[in-house]
């Protein structure tokens, strides 16, 4: 079950191979493979099977490739490659108690997906304590299958116990813990932990409330910590996984923030006095790719246009230059950056090609480009992206392929609009479906308004406390002054559809402004943010009992206990959905029931927030666009 959630959280739906590791030599290769393990030696090909027991979770080879740790029965264990023998690392993990695994909001809202880290030495392991016997628990039933019995999940919602959690440093040969001290009081969320070469073990910590976080230097010793630095934001503080990123001589770090109005890198010193900025708030700083060590140049993902993204190098004390293109005009790529940043392999897509995956020099010098075994679309999308409104709000309008200059058509509105995602891309992958659902006679658009990241800080925390009514309205002048420039858009017959966040503001927009969405289609909305969980909903909310209205105003049973009309609702939702999970959508049909307010409601029985079925996901969208065809284009 352990890895099971793992995966959901990770977005894992392939099967097969789905991850491998490289020793830092690169000679060996470890590939984890339907629970069993394997090391390549990449000079001969000979592959060796560990001896391990069952359930192997996370697994990962030491610093200096002689040994591979993992998860198992709540705890962490070792391989010696020499001798091809399991060891224990530590002692006592239970269901409830486990060693080694981040726990549920770790990984699902903080994407620190691992619960333990080798030593640069590869003679300890710092790993996590998460202890969540007083985290309430939440029951998910195979309703198709009421033989069966139900999974049990801890899941902390707004207000309520969190997990918690602690981090113990130990010698992989067993011995003593030496437990980490902070204050756990003040600073619960152990939200990112490093053990980098040439660093001390450093930990990033946060308040309940995410307004304050720390980042803390650990004596394995001792368990003793020093304050590096304290980050502060009234709104909240972004968390970035790849920092703190220790320098190997030891002299700083680097460090992400956006105290001064957007996305920054900066280095540090050792004592986390600030030394310079390396990648200042407007160069649109995404990713980090790479940072080589042996010259001190970042590598890293982004672009100023938030509809684009370019690999970039930052050499000590120079401005972002763009590595390379592996398409004419605009772009969305990202790349992988060899360890010394002398080879970079390119993924990019444009808005007439798909993903393609390029090889370069350091230096943008093209070296060939690798075969690609997907099936090539039968079309191109028709779309094209604009800036609208005093606002300046982008969007991404898809046209029939038939398009006719002139003819009134109804609209769709693929919504997500929540923080953290966008979606108006120059990427011809983003508009597939799109240009499915235009080809049935409708215009499509997406809109990226406030809330939504790649702007500024103040854009982006622009929903602190209301996720109802910026974003809704932001969605509705958007739309409004792309019509201004397209007069083929008929907002008389407007629907909207979205997913998780974009489901919610989907139903939003059903309940809240019928009056401009005539239909919705709503996919695992979130309806009541008091059933969500602490580290996201806290974040943007606050706490339930300092800040009510903020949750009034957010839920959605607000609008449906309302006395008015609502757009045509089709609400669906995955029965064992571990996220967003299936009793919102009940409440909200419920109330909708109870209030006299038709609706549809598709349950998609045993599937979870993802939907890998092609199958099902087949039938959702003719589902979907069978809907907009009954309540748009009557």
């Amino acid at each position: 079950p352990e890895e099971k959630a793992r995966r959901e959280r990770m977005r894992v739906s392939a099967r097969g191979f789905t991850s491998y590791s490289l020793s830092e030599d690169g000679t060996q290769l470890l590939v984890p493979l339907s629970g069993r393990l394997y090391v390549v030696d990449r000079a001969t090909g000979k592959s060796t099977e560990l001896k391990t027991g069952p359930g192997v979770i996370d697994p990962r080879l030491s610093p200096d490739g002689k040994q591979v740790a993992y998860v198992r029965e709540h705890d962490v264990y070792r391989v010696d490659l020499a001798a091809n023998q399991e060891k224990r690392v530590t002692q006592g993990g239970t269901a409830q108690k486990t060693h080694g695994l981040a726990e549920f909001v770790a990984q699902e809202e903080m994407s620190r997906f691992s619960g333990y880290w080798w030593s640069p030495d590869s003679k300890s392991i710092a790993y996590t304590e998460s202890d969540t016997s007083d985290v309430e628990k939440l029951t998910i039933v195979d309703v198709m299958h009421p033989e069966k019995g139900g999974e049990i999940f801890p899941y902390p919602r707004p207000g309520k116990a969190n997990a918690k959690v602690r981090l113990g440093v130990t010698p992989v040969t067993g011995g003593k813990t030496v437990w980490a001290q902070w204050d756990a009081q003040k600073y619960p969320y152990l939200a990112t932990v490093k053990w980098d070469k040439g660093g001390p073990l450093t930990l990033v910590v946060q308040n309940r409330l995410q307004t304050e976080e720390q980042v803390l230097a650990v004596d394995p010793a001792t368990g003793k910590t020093r304050v590096l630095l304290t980050e502060k934001d009234n709104a909240w503080v972004e968390l970035a996984q790849d920092y703190p990123l220790w320098l190997e001589d030891g002299s700083g770090f680097l460090w992400y923030t956006e105290r001064n109005g957007g996305p920054e890198v900066e280095l540090r010193k050792a004592s986390g006095e600030l030394d310079r900025s390396v990648v200042k708030p407007d160069a649109g700083y995404r990713n980090l790719s790479r940072f080589v060590q042996a010259d001190k140049t970042l590598f890293f993902t982004g672009d100023p246009n938030p509809t684009q993204s370019h690999l970039w190098r930052v050499k000590p004390g120079g401005a972002p230059e763009q590595v390379a293109t592996g398409t004419s005009g605009p772009a969305v790529e990202g790349g992988l950056v060899s360890k010394n940043g002398g080879l970079v392999v390119l993924n990019t897509q444009g808005p007439k090609s798909m993903p393609r995956t390029v090889v370069l020099k350091g230096d943008g010098t093209k070296l060939g480009e690798l075969p690609e075994v997907a099936q090539e679309p039968s079309f191109t999308p028709n779309f094209e992206i604009r800036q609208v409104g005093p606002k300046k709000f982008w969007t991404s309008l898809v046209k029939p392929r038939d398009f006719k200059p002139g003819q009134k058509l109804p609209v769709i509105v693929e919504v997500y609009a929540g923080p953290t995602v966008t979606v108006v891309h120059q990427s011809m992958a983003a508009h597939l479906l799109s240009q499915w659902f235009a080809d049935h006679g409708f215009l499509v658009v997406k809109v990226d308004g406030r809330g939504t990241p790649l702007r500024t800080s103040e854009w982006n925390r622009a929903v602190k406390n209301d996720f109802a009514t910026i974003t809704l309205d932001d969605q509705i002048e958007a739309v409004q002054a792309l019509a201004k420039e397209v007069p083929e858009m008929d907002l008389s017959r407007v629907g909207i559809t979205g997913w998780s966040f974009g489901g919610y503001m989907a139903a939003l927009a059903a309940l809240k402004r019928p009056d401009f969405f005539k239909a919705a289609v709503s996919g695992a909305p979130v309806v009541d943010w008091r059933d969500y969980d602490t580290h996201y909903t806290e974040r943007y909310l606050g706490l339930p009992e300092q800040t009510p209205q903020s949750y009034e105003v957010s839920s959605l049973l607000t609008y449906a206990k309302k006395d008015s009309p609502i757009g045509a609702l089709l609400l669906i939702h995955g029965t064992a959905d571990d996220n967003v999970y299936f009793f919102h959508t009940l409440k909200l049909s419920d109330a909708l029931f109870r209030a006299g307010k038709p609706h549809q409601l598709l349950p998609l029985s045993g599937l979870t927030h993802m939907v890998p079925d092609p199958l099902i996901t087949e039938r959702q969208y003719e589902r979907v666009i069978a809907h907009f065809e009954q309540n748009l284009k009557k």
